[in-house]
């Protein structure tokens, strides 16, 4: 696959070199990639495949070959970033114990070794070996390191996949693109041919080839854009499986994975159901989609907002008809008109507002477009400056008392914008600190005087990058007391300067300095700080909402935001709580940033919630850490077994480990089964990972778990449950791991919406990506008033199965070590826990 984010680790000296003195109350990891492995550093998973060193990512070339399955997978030799993409390599005989080989197939000169498969060429098609010992055949994308072509090439081993020789004829395969990767070849038994399927990554389409000798292709069909079509497409996988374990009837899987545009942003893998004659893939569902009827209650057809309110000028007079002026790409909306706050760009701001109605159906369906800007529900419409004592507001044309190091800072405090960088806003007066001084290349600190707590809150204005303080290269305003840093506040990769506020009422009286740090030299390497005030009132940050609210007395119970996008897709509120009540809709523009509006239509009061193509997408996995899944080849008795990438793109080159970066989940056997009248992907854990279950298992059953409750079970990092439950009246209930001061892992079952989820917001470490902390859920209906969860968890992940396989969430997590509690929880009524199971699992190494 093709990585497009670009973590490095260039500033590392220079960080050191500005973070000198100043201690935190959290270690930073660095990337140490020399280090030896010793498989117990702090978050190494015990029971999935982590490479001893270096960066990992998308599994190539899984098969099955003279009784070893062989994993192949996306391996930097050099670092733990991104970079050098080579073939990495490591064999097992059960899929549960790997060892990792030397390096299979190393990038050079002139390419690097993106992702790929490998098949064994049994009856010698391609020449590389003999009948009696055919080769092992490689498939991979050379990414080409001047120009960026990817074309598809071939290597072959003949020792059982220890050594390789790349086809001195390569490419195979050119269609003259940039975008065109990731082959999953298999023999096509009906035409006695090869049939390979990769992306046209940008134009969201999988391409199949077919070949009598694994040298020439000819182009079979093309399938898609179709499902969810965000991002690019990567990593595909078509295989036939048995429906309902019947051998005589099958039907064939698609697997796409994308990014970003996953079901819970980023990265994800998705899945197709239907049928493949040789040449074209068809799927069942052909993704028309027909909304629930209902009554519409808007549908902004007139010329004005027909009774809704505007303030501002965003949403100009009245509804657009389609974009408005310099907006392009904008479609899904019904009719002629919509609401659209693009009115003159995105700079201007208002609101437009429905007149009270009462709720009498149990939803409200629309659709919706425009800005990924979340309601914040402790913002306010209006900047208020706080009182109190001025620590600092950078008036006066330099630094005065405080002490600058580096060059990041320059001589004196900026007046606004600098070259070449976004418009900055938000500051007060004519001065500020910005440290995009000669770009962002350049670090440094500053340091203000000693002053003494003496008020509630320390308020200060902020922007520019996120970078906390938890990675090496931070861009950080810090609060120090006794040589550690007690608070700290990071960027939101943003020039809109903001309100934010620590509560220092249990350091009153204490000894403390402000220290702002700029130890980045990447993308958004700067902070923005201005106007540092010790008050005894709370600041509160201005709203920069894009939102389409449910009001419910004024106040906002619900909020759907857009998705970054011109085109409107369905969503919907749930109105089943406020039934007989009066409510409202208010469409917010408070943004004047990239992406600064939002847009609505076709308001409809139904009987069904209206589902998102996200939400009707098939998903193989609803977590956010499974991506680039394939399935293994040749292996024995027919099963189909397959393993993913456990991570995402949106964090993946700053997830707080050390010597390694990346990981695999446990391999899982797959299968379709008929579930509520629809054909569904199901998984499990294969089954030798029960031979790493430890000792006799702790085990529960006939409880009831009331309300409130979170009653110990079990301890243990390495972990595997099963759990079934009785409903009851609980609103939630399920299992807490990784639990321990401050910190737990939540694995629960919502009743009222019928899903599992993983809340990992307070799983350890979350703060080293805005885009990591959240709850992940997924679609489960109870089975005869029962539940049913498998978890699997190891000291840097959580995978859970819900029901027989149909529901699955992968995350990962960074809990302490001394998180290690596994208890059961109710909320808001009861549950009965029928059976419970706890083993420890030992590592796959012993």
């Amino acid at each position: 696959m093709y990585h497009r984010l670009a973590t490095t680790y260039a500033a590392a000296a220079l960080s050191v070199a500005v973070m000198a003195g100043l201690s935190s109350a959290a270690p930073i990891p660095g990337p140490e990639a020399d280090a030896p492995a010793t498989f117990a550093e702090p978050y190494r998973p015990q029971f999935h495949f982590t490479p001893e060193r270096n960066w990992l990512n998308d599994p190539n070339g899984l098969l099955y070959h003279e009784g070893e399955y062989h994993l192949f997978f996306q391996y930097n030799p050099d670092g733990t970033g991104w970079g050098n993409i080579s073939w990495g390599h490591a064999v097992s005989t059960d899929l549960v114990h790997w060892r990792q080989l030397p390096l299979a197939i190393g990038h050079d000169d002139e390419e690097m070794i993106f992702s790929g498969s490998a098949v064994v060429d049994h009856a010698n098609t391609s020449g590389f070996g003999t009948p009696d010992e055919p080769a092992m055949v490689a498939v991979y994308t050379s990414a080409a390191k001047t120009g960026g072509s990817q074309t598809q090439s071939l290597a072959y081993s003949t020792d059982r996949g220890r050594t390789w020789t790349k086809y001195a004829s390569n490419p195979v395969l050119d269609i003259g693109s940039r975008e065109f990767r990731d082959p999953k070849v298999q023999w096509y038994a009906p035409t006695k041919s090869w049939l390979m399927a990769l992306v046209l990554a940008t134009e969201r389409k999988v391409r199949f080839y077919s070949s009598k000798d694994l040298k020439s292709w000819t182009h079979l069909s093309d399938f898609g854009p179709a499902g969810a079509a965000g991002g690019v497409w990567e990593c595909p996988d078509l295989f036939p499986l048995p429906v309902d374990g019947n051998t005589g009837k099958q039907k064939w899987v698609l697997i796409v994975s994308l990014s970003p545009g996953g079901i819970q942003g980023g990265s994800a893998t998705q899945y197709f159901v239907g049928d493949f004659d040789g040449r074209t893939f068809t799927p069942d569902d052909d993704g028309s989609y027909t909304p629930p009827a209902g009554a519409v209650l808007q549908s902004f057809e007139a010329t004005d907002f027909a009774g809704w309110t505007a303030t501002g000028t965003a949403f100009g007079p009245g509804p657009s008809a389609g974009g408005w002026q310099n907006q392009h790409g904008v479609s899904g909306f019904f009719g002629q008109r919509l609401a659209n706050s693009f009115h003159g760009g995105d700079t201007p701001t208002g609101t437009l507002t429905s007149p009270p109605f009462t709720a009498r159906k149990p939803y409200l369906n629309f659709v919706v477009g425009g800005g990924r800007h979340p309601h914040n529900p402790d913002a306010v419409a209006r900047s208020s400056t706080p009182t109190g004592t001025l620590l600092a507001d950078f008036e006066g044309g330099d630094y005065g008392d405080w002490t600058v190091a580096g060059r990041a800072f320059g001589a004196a405090p900026a007046t606004g914008t600098l070259p070449g960088q976004q418009q900055v806003s938000g500051w007060l007066g004519n001065g500020l600190v910005n440290t995009y001084v000669e770009g962002d290349s350049t670090v440094g600190t500053l340091a203000s005087p000693t002053f003494t707590i003496d008020k509630a809150y320390l308020n200060f204005l902020i922007a520019g990058g996120y970078h906390p303080m938890s990675l090496g290269d931070p861009t950080a305003v810090n609060l120090v007391v006794d040589g550690k840093v007690v608070r700290t506040a990071t960027g939101n990769d943003s020039e809109a300067l903001n309100w934010a506020s620590w509560d220092v009422r249990d350091l009153a009286g204490k000894a403390a300095q402000i220290r702002v740090v700029d130890a980045n030299t990447g993308s958004w390497g700067h902070i923005n700080l201005d106007h540092v005030v010790l008050s005894d009132t709370r600041a509160r940050p201005v709203s920069t909402e894009t939102s389409v609210n449910l009001l419910v007395g004024g106040k906002v119970v619900q909020s759907v935001t857009g998705p970054n996008s011109g085109v409107l897709d369905w969503a919907h509120f749930d109105l089943r709580p406020y039934q007989g009540r009066q409510v409202q809709i208010q469409l917010v523009d408070n943004n004047t940033g990239g992406w600064g509006h939002i847009m609505a239509d076709h308001f409809v009061a139904a009987d069904a919630p209206a589902r998102s193509v996200l939400e009707r997408a098939s998903w193989v996995d609803h977590g956010k850490d499974y991506y680039a899944a394939i399935s293994f080849d040749n292996v024995p008795d027919g099963k189909r077994y397959m393993i993913g990438w456990m991570n995402n793109w949106q964090y993946a080159g700053i997830i707080p480990t050390s010597t390694w970066r990346g990981a695999m989940s446990v391999p899982r056997e797959m299968g379709l089964r008929t579930i509520d009248g629809k054909l569904r992907l199901v998984q499990q854990p294969v089954a030798g990972l029960n031979q790493l279950r430890h000792g006799p298992p702790v085990t529960a059953q006939n409880r009831t778990i009331r309300a409130g409750s979170a009653s110990p079970i079990g301890r243990g990092r390495a972990v595997e449950i099963a759990a079934t439950f009785s409903l009851g009246d609980a609103e939630r209930f399920g299992i807490k791991i990784h639990a321990g001061a401050g910190q737990e892992t939540v694995v629960g079952y919502d009743r009222r919406t019928r899903q599992v989820y993983v809340d990992r917001s307070r799983s350890g470490a979350v703060d080293f990506s805005r885009d990591f902390a959240g709850v992940h859920r997924a679609p489960l209906e109870a089975q005869n008033g029962k539940v049913t969860l498998r978890i699997l968890a190891d000291w840097s992940s959580v995978e859970v199965f819900g029901g027989q396989g149909q529901s699955v969430i992968t995350d990962q997590v960074f809990p302490g070590a001394d998180g290690d509690s596994v208890q059961v929880f109710a909320e808001r009524g009861s549950v009965r826990l029928d059976a419970l199971q706890l083993w420890q699992l030992r590592s796959y190494r012993n």
